[in-house]
């Protein structure tokens, strides 16, 4: 850990919020630590930065295959073209206006 230690320091050179409530014409004694702080990218956290940095693999196609048929079997509920289509007209109408 740094530290920096002053003796006999002149209150009068500190900055106005370390000053208050101390008489101009004190010494003060002044100690400075640098905290222990853990860096971002540290052991523990080293897995999750690589995982954040790796750029997103796309699907194959038969992974894509795979997931619509995997959706289309949990996800019954089917929307007629019609009604597809007179839901995008209605949005985009409201956007028209």
């Amino acid at each position: 850990m740094n530290k920096v230690v002053r003796e006999h320091y002149p209150a009068s050179k500190l900055p106005q919020d370390l000053r208050e409530g101390l008489d101009e014409q004190a010494t003060v004694r002044v100690v400075v630590e640098v905290e222990d702080i853990p860096p971002l990218y540290d052991d523990t956290l080293s897995g999750f930065a690589a995982e954040m940095d790796a750029r997103p693999r796309s699907m194959t196609a038969r992974e894509a295959i795979d997931a619509m048929a995997e959706y289309r079997k949990t996800n019954i509920r089917r929307v007629p073209v019609e009604e597809a289509v007179a839901r995008i007209r209605e949005l985009r109408d409201e956007w028209e206006d």
